[in-house]
């Protein structure tokens, strides 16, 4: 039997069977995370940032996701990344169904799947074995609650009996290791600070007791081995800078003391073992990206950010 073991970031290792490291790269603190489409100031965008996690380093993908579009969603598992949904112009069919999939090992782009139904503006978590696309809008511009459901070994899709608390779209996704959660959006009442939880284990639903500390759409999420954050959005103040914290022991939630760098939403979030990061935003497009590290919850804001301003991203890490 293969032994896989995680490894906390810096540790050397060695030793390590032939083949193990580029089959199993979301065990690594020097893996890479990804910012996907989006809307810079040309339009809606197929680019594809990937930022090495080792010493934050950018680079821009030669091949870049299927199609233009905005208001996507992305999650990893261990070994590949996904980005699904979002809108293209209405020419070009509006909400969308497609789910892209890149290997994380070389990179290589291939359309695996499409949502259940076209949706744009939805959320996605995460885990190693399979991961859900949640809300959006459709292209009548009614509201969603469904809930897809892809098993990573063979791509497969299910739709959940069960699915959002509500109608939403804009809302925001990051998952612990047992459960994915989606936080905030907007419903046809208005902002929400509703926090769903659904195990993987049996896809049941349970919606928290508390939420997030105020009502947001256009938030973005991420999430260390131990806790899970949600960045970002506007309220009822307009943007915020925002960064609640859920401690999955108990899912808790405080309040970061140090919030983005900036007010933002339309920002997207991915993580490594060591730091979360919250990319881009707009209107008043932005090409930041802030680092949090998960040992002390404290922010930097990387030298380099993304290679154009761009809001109505996607993020995504191995899982």
């Amino acid at each position: 039997m293969t032994r896989i073991e995680r490894f906390q970031p810096g540790t050397k290792v060695t030793n390590w069977a032939s083949g193990s490291i580029a089959a199993n790269p979301g065990y690594f603190a020097t893996g890479s995370g990804y910012f996907a489409g989006g809307n810079d100031v040309t339009g809606k965008i197929t680019r594809v940032d990937k930022f090495s996690f080792a010493n934050d380093s950018r680079t821009t993908l030669g091949t870049g996701i299927s199609t233009d579009r905005k208001g996507l969603a992305g999650m990893g598992s261990a070994v590949a990344g996904y980005a699904g949904g979002g809108e293209r112009d209405s020419g070009q069919g509006g909400a969308q169904t497609t789910v892209d999939r890149w290997l994380f090992s070389n990179d290589t782009m291939s359309v695996v799947s499409t949502l259940s139904v076209a949706r744009k503006a939805i959320a996605a978590a995460g885990s190693t074995v399979t991961g859900y696309f949640a809300g959006g809008q459709l292209n009548s511009n009614a509201l969603s609650s469904v809930v897809d459901k892809y098993t990573f070994s063979n791509d497969s899709r299910s739709a959940l009996g069960t699915g959002l608390s509500g109608t939403r779209y804009w809302s925001a996704g990051m998952a612990s290791t047992v459960a994915a959660y989606f936080g905030g959006g907007e419903s046809s009442g208005g902002k929400v600070a509703t926090v769903d939880r659904f195990l993987f284990s049996d896809d049941s639903r349970t919606t928290l007791g508390t939420g997030l500390s105020a009502a947001v759409r256009s938030n973005a999420g991420m999430a260390s081995a131990v806790a899970g954050y949600f960045m970002g959005g506007t309220g009822s103040g307009g943007k915020t800078t925002t960064v609640d914290r859920f401690l999955f022991s108990n899912d808790s939630r405080t309040t970061l003391g140090t919030g983005l760098s900036a007010t933002t939403y339309y920002n997207a979030g991915m993580a490594s073992d060591a730091a979360g990061y919250s990319g881009g935003g707009g209107y008043s497009n932005v090409d930041t990206v802030d680092r949090f590290a998960f040992s002390d919850d404290s922010r930097t804001t990387l030298g380099t950010g993304l290679s154009t301003a761009t809001y109505a991203l996607a993020g995504v890490a191995a899982s």
